[in-house]
């Protein structure tokens, strides 16, 4: 059933390798899904605080670009015009953070795949009620915003167990392609990364926050709601820092208590600036305390060692797969 399953996914989106590079949020560029797509796997952007304005110019782009890629939304924040993203043909969506059935049947009647990230095995029956075409399940290994409280290594045996012949796509603290055999070795019809396309030479990561990934390791990653500020309650691993520190030591303390909270600590190249517990990374074009922002990171940073081209990352996960 697993490499029938694995190569279902791999038809899904007419791929060569089942590697797939996470939304990791505003830090994807068009140029890093390209490059994952020049070295054979899947491309995604992270659309939802995108205006419809600059997700139909990057849809135009890709399709120009002719690579595959997906959408990612997450369902904690709704908007209104997805029926109007999805008439600009739009290939492939993915949800998280939530499934609304409705809106995965409006869809896929416009013949659009749809993939569910899930955290916890009970949301695997309403993600295939829902109709889906793939599921991610997500770690809490991972880096950015996490779903699950639970190991990628519990999660997926469970999960693939219930999603019979639906593609699972694994999610959480691999960077490597040990971690990556091991995955589909466990089932998975895919593995998707996000913190090693972080350190890669087309995200657009800062670069001190790209070198702080290369020389950190899984114990400096902390599972938080340090920095919620953007989106309150939501727990995230990112790397520690002083900000994190001085907040801790603290107490821990919730919003308009915290140490040096309305301290401008970045300055966005559009004129915007970010407060000290702001849920924005630092990006290529930022200004001021770099190392004091919100710093995304997966517990797989023990094996990333260098910035190197998408890929080039593609291409070493994927010789790790093809003796399977």
């Amino acid at each position: 059933m697993g490499l029938v399953v694995m190569d279902r996914f791999l038809e899904l989106f007419s791929i060569n390798e089942p590697i797939v590079q996470a939304p990791i949020g505003s830090m994807a560029t068009i140029e890093l899904v390209k490059a994952v797509a020049r070295g054979g796997g899947l491309g995604s952007l992270a659309c939802t605080w995108m205006d419809f304005a600059t997700i139909k110019r990057a849809i135009a782009t890709l399709h120009s670009a002719q690579v595959p890629y997906f959408l990612n939304f997450v369902m904690h924040f709704q908007r209104s015009d997805f029926r109007e993203i999805f008439d600009l043909g739009v290939k492939a969506v993915q949800f998280s953070w939530g499934c609304d059935p409705d809106l995965v049947s409006e869809a896929k009647s416009r013949g659009i795949k749809v993939g569910i990230q899930i955290g916890h095995p009970a949301a695997v029956a309403s993600a295939l009620a829902s109709g889906c075409d793939f599921i991610i399940v997500q770690g809490c290994e991972a880096g950015g915003h996490v779903q699950s409280t639970r190991p990628l290594s519990l999660l997926l045996p469970t999960v693939i167990a219930q999603a019979g012949p639906t593609p699972v796509v694994a999610a959480g603290g691999i960077a490597s392609p040990a971690q990556a055999r091991a995955a589909v070795t466990r089932g998975a019809s895919g593995i998707m990364m996000g913190t090693r396309f972080l350190a890669s030479n087309e995200s657009c990561a800062h670069a001190l926050y790209k070198k702080a990934l290369c020389s950190a390791n899984a114990s400096d990653t902390v599972f938080t709601n340090c920095f919620d500020e953007g989106w309150p309650h939501a727990m995230h691993r990112v790397l520690r820092n002083s900000t994190l520190e001085r907040w801790e030591a603290a107490g821990c303390p919730q919003s308009s208590r915290r140490p040096g909270e309305h301290d401008i600590i970045l300055d966005h190249a559009n004129g915007q600036q970010s407060r000290r517990y702001a849920d924005i990374p630092p990006c290529d074009t930022d200004t001021g305390q770099v190392m004091e922002a919100c710093l995304y990171s997966g517990t797989g940073i023990d094996d990333i060692e260098d910035i190197v081209g998408a890929a080039r990352i593609v291409e070493r996960m994927s010789a790790a797969l093809r003796s399977f």
